[in-house]
C-alpha cells in the first residue's frame, strides 16, 4: 500500500515525494511534476490533473493552451499520434515560485522519420502556486523534433540548417 498524506487541497501526494522536496528545497510542485513527466504515457494522462492547475496557461512553439480540459484535449491528441514517448530530466533551476527544466524527449511516431525514435533536446519553463503548475512554457527546435523527419521537408531543412551554419 502506497503512503500517502492529504494536502491542504484534498489531494493525495507521495510521502516520498514531500520527503524528497523538503530533503532538497525543491518545491512539492516541482517535484511531482518532474516524477510525473518522466513516466508520463497515453495510458495514465489523467496524471496531469495532479500538477497543472485548473487555469494552467501552457504554450509550446506551436499552441498557446488555456485550462486543463483544453491541455487534457491536446495530450490526447499529441499522445495518441505516438507510438512511445518518454522524457528524461536532465537538469532543474528553481528560484521561487518558478523553475526551468532541461529535458530530452525520445518519441516515436509512424510517420516521421519512418516510425524510428526521434530524439530531441528542450527546456521548460514553469510557475507553481498552490502545490500545482500554472504555467509550463516549452522550448525546443520544431525542426529537429518534426519537420527535419517529414519527407522531402526534412531534406530541404537540413539543407537550409547545414548552408546556415557555414
Amino acid at each position: 500500500m502506497e503512503n500517502t498524506v492529504a494536502t491542504n487541497q484534498s489531494e493525495a501526494t507521495n510521502v516520498n515525494d514531500i520527503m524528497f522536496a523538503s530533503q532538497t528545497n525543491t518545491p512539492i510542485w516541482l517535484s511531482n511534476f518532474i516524477n510525473i513527466y518522466q513516466q508520463l504515457n497515453t495510458e495514465n494522462l489523467d496524471l496531469l490533473n495532479d500538477i497543472y492547475h485548473q487555469d494552467i496557461e501552457f504554450a509550446d512553439p506551436m499552441h498557446k493552451i488555456v485550462g486543463l480540459d483544453n491541455l487534457h484535449q491536446y495530450f490526447t491528441n499529441l499522445y495518441t499520434n505516438l507510438t512511445s514517448c518518454h522524457f528524461i530530466i536532465n537538469e532543474t533551476l528553481c528560484e521561487g515560485d518558478s523553475a526551468a527544466i532541461y529535458w530530452t524527449m525520445e518519441f516515436s511516431h509512424k510517420q516521421l522519420n519512418k516510425g524510428k525514435p526521434v530524439t530531441v533536446e528542450g527546456h521548460s519553463y514553469i510557475k507553481g502556486s498552490q502545490n500545482k503548475v500554472n504555467f509550463h512554457r516549452d522550448y525546443v527546435d520544431v525542426g529537429a523534433m518534426l519537420y527535419e523527419h517529414i519527407p522531402v521537408v526534412g531534406k530541404i531543412i537540413k539543407a537550409i540548417k547545414t548552408r546556415a551554419a557555414k
